[in-house]
């Protein structure tokens, strides 16, 4: 049985990533509307990523036993003023994400619950990987977002992201 606010928090966390996963589907059709497809790739994939951390939380409430309330998803944020605003918010966003991961570690830490900080360590490296792409994203903007040919090679190479499920056994 799960401390009640520690399942409150793993509980809400489910929301958060897929309100994340929103998120990175309307970077990614921000991306494709600019003929940027390797941009829009990277982040559909990053929009798998986060709807798979959901599911994530979602077995490990019921692996156990505990009651699982999904929420309704917010709108994500629109209206960008160019690419790299769109890229600064998405490293915003995933130092959000860590703070809230971190949450739920010092939550579980309080009580004991050595199982959900055994649970969470995954996600505490992952959002450190999570965390340095987007800071190397933008910093790959920052050096070749002007210079159009360069631009076209970043956009390729983002384009050949494919996806992986994550390995983490429940």
């Amino acid at each position: 049985m799960l401390n009640t606010k520690v399942h409150e928090l793993l509980n809400s966390q489910i929301n958060k990533e897929f309100y994340s996963a929103y998120l990175y589907l309307e970077f990614s059709n921000y991306f494709k509307a600019k003929g940027l497809d390797g941009f829009a790739n990277w982040y559909m994939i990053q929009a798998q990523e986060e709807r798979d951390h959901a599911i994530l939380f979602y077995q490990y409430l019921q692996n156990n036993n505990m009651p699982i309330t999904l929420e309704a998803i917010g709108k994500p944020e629109t209206g960008f003023e160019d690419s790299m605003a769109v890229l600064k918010a998405g490293l915003k966003h995933e130092l959000y994400v860590t703070s809230l991961i971190n949450d739920i570690y010092a939550a579980a830490y309080e009580v004991k619950d050595f199982r959900t900080m055994q649970f969470l360590d995954w996600f505490v490296k992952e959002q450190g990987e999570e965390e340095t792409n987007a800071n190397d994203l933008i910093s790959k903007m920052e050096l070749f977002g002007s210079d159009q040919r360069s631009l076209y090679m970043l956009n390729q190479e983002l384009g050949t992201r494919v996806y992986t499920a994550p390995s983490l056994v429940l």
